[in-house]
């Protein structure tokens, strides 16, 4: 990056910080670190779900995938709106009147201290591990950069986080994230007018989409039924994102405690309400936006030099080896079959009804899809520990080769500052869940607090140094995330491992009122194991299954098995009485 973009890069951080830090004056308690002294506007309350929802994976990773699958992951968010309207309904006036800290307390109040506590453990390690990906996401911005290896950047990125975390608590998450928000989109919506701005003269917006149609990235709505019927195995199509991406955003925002304490901090029950509605008004159209920059990519580099490996830092590892003259034979094939592929491209715009062309096109792109997996393959033998996925550098790449200086600072910082808003988030959410669910029950208020002043100041310093603990795990986390594909996909993944479960057991808790504590316990346990079984036999290839629908599989598990255990007797618990 030039000097002009370092000085942005360093300004925008340094102000989005100390910004965040000056708001985040409040009460040295619980209440105040963990939920804002439950004083948030709605409009605080919505901004702050989407910052914590759009970490760095989602502008980092979007496009990148986007680019490689088409829109189609877009449908994965399908299911969004409906689960706020339940989320509305049923969750929020009784989180809000109980005037809980964390989701899980009002589990034990419904059932027992068991399934509290299984069900806070399952949030803990699947929040855990999720942040320790979403630290690597902007690592890999500090990697490519810097050229730093890996190991440091996720130990610099993560001390940054850590620290910025520890010291604001959630109101510093929350009046950060506001004015994040309203950078990104200005920042997203200018790298996509470069890249149109970019194309050859007489190729415009329309004419951008009809080639990036024709190379099948338009593919926003796809049913998942073949010749043989439906695809069970195809992880993005309109029937799997609406029911598997229901019940994967009812658990997420209804039962995650990094969204849950978002919208806690609202000044009241209309305010919560009015933040999740709007999130599912705006959380599509948004997502689409993004995705679509991945399709106006994927043209802009049908006229303009693309690399063959988008990670420049390993191709030039790769060119330090033996292999050094294979891959650059195979770099200079790609170079050819890129100038016959722009010929291609503007005979296809030229006429658009015929087949011949739009076969040329397809057949063209096949050509460097070949070569790519070539360069892929070499660089794996010439680099056999290192990750040849690149899909997380592909917007990446053009924002530091084709804006222009100062803005590549900006577009740099929008991610680092995406990444920061909902990392931060997430650590308030495991110190908070850490804090309330495990230490307070183990170490409850006791006579050595003479005074209730004395007490607070307890607490607040825990909750810190549990922030601070969680940081390092997530570090640790990252360090152990390189190889893992697709980020956005990756973490997504891994929420449906444990989502669906946790689900379960709130639904139990809300709709089958003649449940109680060991019926629904036992029930998690195992379906837990189901979830995981199915994703190892998935996994392996023995069966092919979506991980949405772990989704479902995991919440409807526990509330048949909750069901059937409680008729056959198993059903002793505490009382009802949170329900009433």
């Amino acid at each position: 990056m030039s000097t002009l973009d370092w000085i942005v890069l360093v300004a925008t951080l340094g102000c989005i910080i100390g910004y965040g830090l000056y708001k985040s004056r409040t009460t040295r308690d619980l209440e105040g670190y963990f939920l804002s002294n439950r004083s948030m506007p709605w409009y605080l309350v919505l901004l702050s779900i989407m910052g914590t929802q759009a970490s760095a994976i989602t502008f980092l990773s979007a496009p990148g995938q986007a680019f490689t699958d088409g829109m189609r992951f877009v449908q994965y968010y399908f299911g969004l709106p409906l689960a706020m309207v339940v989320l509305c309904i049923s969750f929020v006036p009784l989180f809000n009147k109980l005037k809980v800290f964390t989701a899980y307390e009002f589990l034990e109040k419904r059932f027992d201290s068991k399934t509290r506590t299984f069900t806070a453990a399952l949030f803990l390690l699947s929040r855990g591990l999720s942040t320790g990906v979403s630290i690597y996401a902007p690592s890999i911005i500090l990697s490519s950069l810097l050229g730093w290896d890996i190991f440091w950047t996720n130990i610099v990125m993560g001390g940054l986080l850590i620290i910025y975390t520890v010291s604001g608590g959630a109101k510093a998450v929350a009046y950060t994230q506001q004015i994040q928000m309203v950078i990104i989109f200005m920042g997203m919506f200018t790298a996509g007018y470069c890249m149109v701005h970019y194309l050859p003269s007489g190729v415009g917006f329309m004419q951008a989409l009809q080639l990036s149609g024709a190379g099948g990235k338009l593919n926003a709505i796809t049913t998942g039924f073949t010749g043989k019927g439906f695809d069970w195995k195809d992880k993005y199509n309109i029937i799997s994102g609406t029911i598997g991406g229901f019940f994967l955003a009812l658990s997420y925002f209804g039962s995650d405690q990094s969204q849950v304490g978002r919208y806690l901090t609202a000044k009241d029950t209309t305010e919560s309400k009015l933040g999740l509605l709007m999130n599912g008004l705006v959380k599509v159209p948004m997502q689409f936006l993004i995705l679509l920059l991945g399709g106006m990519l994927f043209t802009f580099y049908q006229f303009n030099a693309a690399p063959v490996f988008f990670n420049k830092a390993l191709a030039d590892k790769g060119k330090q080896t033996v292999y050094n003259s294979k891959l650059s034979n195979l770099e200079k094939d790609y170079n050819t079959f890129q100038i016959q592929q722009e010929a291609n491209s503007k005979q296809y715009l030229a006429n658009t009804q015929s087949p011949q062309l739009k076969a040329n096109l397809k057949a063209g792109a096949a050509k460097l899809a070949g070569v790519q997996l070539e360069y892929k393959a070499t660089l794996q033998k010439a680099l056999p520990n290192e990750d040849t996925n690149d899909t997380n550098y592909i917007f990446l790449r053009f924002v530091i080769d084709f804006l222009p200086k100062g803005l590549v600072g900006l577009l740099i910082a929008i991610i680092f500052m995406s990444a920061w808003g909902s990392i931060a988030a997430a650590l308030n959410a495991l110190a908070s869940c850490t804090m309330i669910d495990v230490h307070k029950r183990i170490f409850p208020n006791n006579e050595r607090f003479v005074h209730k002043e004395a007490q607070c100041a307890y607490e607040y310093k825990t909750s810190r140094l549990y922030t601070l603990a969680w940081g390092i795990f997530s570090i640790i986390t990252a360090e152990l995330s390189s190889g893992i594909g697709s980020l956005i996909e990756a973490v997504n993944i891994m929420g449906s491992l444990f989502y669906g479960v946790i689900l379960g057991i709130f639904l139990v808790a809300f709709y089958l009122k003649q449940i109680q504590g060991n019926a629904v316990f036992y029930a998690a346990i195992l379906s837990e194991l189901l979830v995981i079984t199915l994703f190892t036999l998935d996994k392996n290839g023995i069966i092919g299954l979506g991980f949405l629908w772990l989704n479902v599989v995991g919440a409807l598990s526990v509330v048949v098995v909750a069901w059937v255990l409680g008729i056959a007797g198993l059903n002793k618990g505490l009382s009802t009485t949170a329900m009433q």
